[in-house]
């Protein structure tokens, strides 16, 4: 769950307390997909992701076992960082006794605060997690200012 950012008065996007709910929607719909095995309803499956803030970019990076990296997609609208794919069944041979891995579509969406630079969006895949690396535009950034004067 991301911490509430204090701004200036001169940002046009301003904290919304909501999306605290709409964040605490989703660790109880991660809560009910792994005690039931699979999505409630279904539809796509949320995985297991951290948020994360440096000085200069936001990380993101999630746990997607046995995912191709074609198999993934990241898109940005606005400062909403929205990650889909598939995990694809493989072929088995056999009975299936139990299943307790997540198989199917996936979606993971967050909402990052502050100013981000779309250009410079890096993402990469390896030994299962991806991350994502999202850019803070320059003016973000605090700037130290040198005292001068007597």
């Amino acid at each position: 769950m991301t911490l509430p950012v204090r701004r200036s008065a001169d940002q046009t996007d301003r904290w919304n307390p909501l999306r605290e709910f709409e964040d605490f929607y989703h660790q109880v719909d991660r809560l009910a997909q792994s005690a039931l095995g699979t999505a409630r309803d279904g539809g796509p499956w949320l995985p297991a992701g951290d948020v994360s803030e440096t000085d200069d970019a936001y990380l993101v990076e999630i746990e997607l076992p046995g995912v191709r990296r074609e198999d993934v997609d990241v898109e940005l609208y606005g400062n909403e960082l929205v990650i889909t794919g598939e995990l694809k069944e493989r072929e088995r041979k056999g009975l299936l006794r139990r299943r307790t891995r997540k198989v199917g579509e996936f979606e993971y969406r967050v909402t990052l605060p502050g100013d981000i630079r779309a250009e410079g969006i890096e993402a990469s895949l390896d030994s299962g997690v991806l991350t994502v690396r999202v850019p803070k535009v320059d003016a973000a950034k605090p700037n130290k200012i040198k005292i001068t004067g007597g």
